[in-house]
């Protein structure tokens, strides 16, 4: 008798790219810091309250890290900087990706419309996008967020309007490389609508360039998110964020440099992190990179 060959169980294309993805200790590693940057973000209320961060206390003003029990040190006003920039850390952080998500659905929407019917529609929509790519997205995100006015729900419509064109063309290329395959005429052959299509069929086989592209572009937004609070064009003082923390506090960073070094460094870990994962990704879904 024959021995019997044992055959590895095939993988399907996401465990392949999952397993692409899981060998990459920087991308790993900027999952692991994106996880402990939001779970100390989201159980903040569990060990700080909320009254740490707005509560003022100017006779312990401006202490330095360790001193006082403030384990980073209060502000101008002596409002607890750690309880400030964790809670600030909701808006910067979970606003990029509430951003992330309405720029993506409005594009893939837009995107895949343009693509799959072409012609006058196609045409139509891929003007309108070209006139929004005319205007720097940062620029674009300011003229909104002035006409609208300040504010958290603003600025998260603001800066989603400016990234819809990125992810419009990006879909849009991809349906137009896929609309023409095979397992597509089928599925029109079988009487599938336009809309089953384009959600079950193209978007699913199409979606990776689309994935690495939303990941990339969180990290710019977290960016634009804090310069919008440091110019003052973002959330209002004295509702925490990172940009802002800084421009409170900027006339004391000086003589208190903690003042604006720590949420300095959790805008660079978090981008940090995030662009860690997008290359990651962007190197999962290259099927050159071996199995």
């Amino acid at each position: 008798m024959g021995k019997t060959e044992n055959r590895p169980a095939e993988r399907s294309s996401w465990q392949l790219i999952a397993r692409r993805f899981s060998k990459n200790r920087l991308a790993m590693a900027g999952v692991a810091l994106l996880a402990l940057m939001l779970l100390a973000i989201l159980l903040a209320p569990a060990y700080m309250p909320y009254d740490e961060m707005i509560k003022e206390d100017v006779f312990n003003r401006l202490q330095r890290p360790g001193e006082g029990g403030h384990l980073l040190g209060t502000d101008e006003l002596g409002r607890d900087l750690l309880a400030r920039v964790l809670y600030g850390g909701r808006i910067s952080l979970l606003g990029g990706m509430a951003t992330i998500a309405i720029a993506f659905a409005a594009g893939c929407l837009i995107g895949g419309a343009a693509g799959y019917f072409g012609g006058r529609l196609d045409t139509v929509l891929m003007r309108f996008i070209d006139m929004l790519m005319a205007i720097p997205p940062v620029l674009l995100a300011m003229a909104i967020l002035t006409a609208l006015g300040s504010g958290l729900v603003n600025l998260i419509i603001s800066l989603a309007i400016s990234q819809i064109p990125r992810f419009a063309r990006v879909v849009r290329s991809a349906v137009l490389t896929l609309r023409g395959s095979e397992y597509i005429e089928a599925a029109r052959c079988y009487g599938c609508s336009s809309m089953k299509i384009i959600v079950r069929h193209i978007l699913p086989n199409g979606i990776g360039p689309i994935i690495v592209s939303a990941t990339l572009t969180l990290g710019q937004i977290i960016l634009s998110i804090s310069s919008m609070g440091f110019l003052g064009l973002g959330v209002a003082s004295p509702t925490p964020e990172w940009g802002t923390i800084i421009s409170e506090n900027m006339l004391n960073i000086r003589y208190y440099p903690y003042l604006g070094l720590v949420p300095g460094v959790c805008i660079c870990l978090a981008v940090m992190a995030v662009n860690f994962i997008g290359d990651g990704l962007r190197d999962a879904f290259d099927p050159r990179t071996g199995n």
